[in-house]
C-alpha cells in the first residue's frame, strides 16, 4: 500500500477495493472518495486513524472539514467509519469546530439513509447531507 505521510498530509491512493485517502492537515480538510471494502480493514485504516488521533491531538482549535464521497462501503468500513466519525465527535465536544459533508449520488437512497444514520450519533459535529449528480462521483 502505497502511504505517505507527514505531519501535514496523509494520501494513499484508492484501489479496487479502497477509497482514496486525502487528508490535508495543514489546511484541515480531510477526504475520501471512491470505494472501501478492503481485504484486511484494520491494516487499511490503522494508519488513517493514527494520524487522525496525532492531527488531532496536536492541532489546536484549527476547523476542520472531513468530506465524505464514498459510492460504496461494506459493514467491516462503516464500523471504522464510526470510530473516525467518534473520533471527530470527541474533539468537536471540546471545542473544535469541526464539519462533515456526506456525498451521495443522486438515486442512491441506502447511501443517503447511511449518512442520515451516522449523522443521527454524532451531536457536536456539523453533518450536512449533499447530493451529486452521478456522473461526478469519485
Amino acid at each position: 500500500m502505497d502511504i505517505r505521510t507527514t505531519m501535514e498530509s496523509l494520501k494513499i491512493p484508492a484501489t479496487g477495493r479502497t477509497p482514496e485517502v486525502d487528508f490535508d492537515f495543514a489546511q484541515g480538510v480531510l477526504r475520501l472518495s471512491g470505494e472501501s471494502y478492503p481485504d484486511d480493514v484494520a491494516t487499511f485504516f490503522g494508519p488513517i486513524f493514527a494520524a487522525l488521533r496525532a492531527f488531532l491531538a496536536e492541532a489546536g482549535g484549527h476547523p476542520i472539514r472531513f468530506d465524505m464521497e464514498l459510492l460504496y462501503f461494506n459493514s467491516s468500513s462503516a464500523k471504522a467509519l464510526m470510530n473516525i466519525f467518534q473520533m471527530l465527535e470527541t474533539a468537536a465536544s471540546e471545542g473544535r469546530s469541526i464539519s462533515v459533508t456526506w456525498c451521495y449520488e443522486e438515486n442512491d437512497d441506502s447511501m443517503q439513509e447511511l449518512g442520515e444514520d451516522f449523522s443521527e450519533d454524532l451531536h457536536h459535529v456539523a453533518f450536512t447531507l449533499k447530493q451529486i449528480p452521478a456522473d461526478e462521483a469519485s
